[in-house]
């Protein structure tokens, strides 16, 4: 067997575990608020709802110490972890000593993990691609993980298309999917739950006017249309495509296919001077039994939904999204305009800001410091836009940091361009920093964090300057 093989026989071997566990207890569920982190949890959920096992779950911004101690005064006996834990194994084998844990997770792993005694370890059923030398950061997400996992407990084959939706929130769609995500894929097409074609790859397809997807859109960059309302009229003008339909505006979902190969060919024109001009066209995953033009038709939507009800505390929406739930879907959608309230309030503190103090900027880093200005849970949101700008050099880190209420700072690091076409893995420059001053650190190649105490922000804030500029020394020495 190869590895991908083994390692869905390991998957079973847990389940079986799994199912060792005293039915007649509740279950301590416990996952990450992004939109991997609700996904994996709904399809969890799913399963444990149709063994009818009894459960109280908890979704946070991030699982470190101070959570763990929390959740070690609770009276519970046992424990899942999804879309966390990997990364803070020995710290869960030494905070919840006795209890029976099962952790399904695709982050790293936590150095020396081998270290927890074999008492420990026997008490831990530990779901892991990176056990079998499998990238979880390109190859599975956590929801991915969670559902190999749950078909072998309870009959989830309709949540595929969920498993899906947690891989496209984690970025790890590169114009398809590698081999683990794929199969799953072919499972959420089998079911009737998707379909894939191959279109002009741009947010807000279903809910967006066609001259807003233009306007906002910075991947790919399209010259005198991106950033310009103006631009992207005119632009639709000239390429004999109307922007308008009666008093109201159209949406990409409403071209004929004649239109949307004008579109194509416009934009493809438009790029000539760019290095790759037709990289325009990728893969559009559609949620077919969603109705059209709402957030939960294309599965890029989907993701943001989810990310939105996570960043606003309201994960529960979320999961009711994921689950069917008509009347959480419409609360989930009204919170839309609460999440775009919060990420305009935050760029707006950002260009006010940048010529202040609170913005540090040097040769390849930017160091957004925004204290209480911005929420904590947003913060990510803030840096991953400012990455995706097209307005700095590739390679420049952006690392931000905001205020929780809990007396600690939220840390996010991201990276303009793609990390991948520079080999930078932001989780490793993120731990280089955390091993000088203190603090957790986890994430992904491609976008890292850390939480630390708010009282050592100045002296992180300093050791992350030193670290960038020597990692720029390194590349001009190269």
């Amino acid at each position: 067997m190869d590895k991908y093989e083994q390692f869905k026989e390991y998957v079973k071997e847990c389940a079986k575990k799994f199912e060792e566990f005293d039915a007649t207890k509740v279950i301590r569920l416990v996952s990450h608020l992004d939109a991997d982190g609700i996904s994996a949890a709904s399809i969890i959920i799913k399963a444990l709802n149709k063994k009818n096992r009894k459960y109280s779950i908890s979704i946070i911004p991030q699982l470190d110490k101070k959570a763990l101690e929390e959740l070690s005064n609770e009276k519970y006996e046992y424990y899942i972890f999804t879309d966390l834990g990997s990364g803070i194994i020995k710290d869960i084998c030494a905070t919840l000593s006795g209890r029976r844990i099962l952790i399904l997770d695709h982050h790293e792993i936590q150095e020396g993990y081998n270290q927890c005694s074999q008492s420990e370890q026997d008490l831990i059923v530990h779901v892991n691609p990176h056990l079998f030398g499998i990238d979880g950061s390109k190859e599975i997400s956590g929801a991915g993980v969670v559902y190999l996992f749950s078909k072998e407990i309870s009959d989830v084959k309709e949540m595929a298309h969920i498993a899906v939706v947690g891989a496209i929130g984690d970025i790890q769609d590169d114009n398809g999917f590698l081999r683990l995500n794929s199969e799953i894929l072919k499972e959420a097409v089998a079911n009737g739950k998707m379909k894939v074609n191959v279109g002009p790859r741009f947010f807000g397809a279903q809910t967006r006017p066609l001259h807003k997807v233009l306007e906002y859109c910075s991947d790919p960059l399209i010259p005198g249309v991106s950033g310009s309302e103006s631009g992207a009229i005119q632009f639709l003008n000239q390429i004999k495509i109307d922007p308008k339909k009666g008093a109201g505006w159209r949406k990409l979902v409403h071209l004929n296919k004649e239109e949307m190969q004008r579109l194509i060919t416009g934009i493809i024109m438009k790029r000539l001077g760019e290095k790759r001009p037709d990289d325009v066209l990728g893969h559009i995953y559609t949620l077919i039994e969603e109705e059209r033009e709402s957030p939960t038709r294309d599965a890029r939507e989907f993701s943001t939904l989810l990310n939105a009800c996570g960043r606003l505390n309201r994960a529960s929406l979320g999961i009711g999204v994921c689950l069917g739930d008509k009347k959480m879907k419409k609360r989930a959608i009204a919170s839309l305009a609460d999440y775009k309230k919060e990420i305009v309030k935050a760029l707006d503190w950002y260009h006010q800001n940048k010529n202040k103090p609170g913005i540090l900027i040097g040769d390849n880093f930017i160091i957004i410091h925004a204290k209480d200005q911005v929420m904590s849970t947003m913060i990510g949101t803030l840096a991953s836009i400012i990455s995706k700008s097209g307005d700095l050099k590739d390679g420049t880190y952006i690392l931000s940091l905001a205020q929780a209420a809990d007396g600690t700072t939220k840390v996010s690091l991201r990276l303009a361009g793609k990390a991948k076409e520079t080999e930078i893995d932001l989780r490793t420059v993120i731990q280089d920093i955390v091993k000088i001053t203190g603090g957790e650190a986890g994430g992904h190649m491609n976008a890292a964090g850390a939480i630390i105490p708010t009282l050592i922000e100045e002296e992180f804030i300093s050791t992350a300057k030193k670290v960038f500029e020597s990692k720029n020394q390194e590349i001009l020495a190269n």
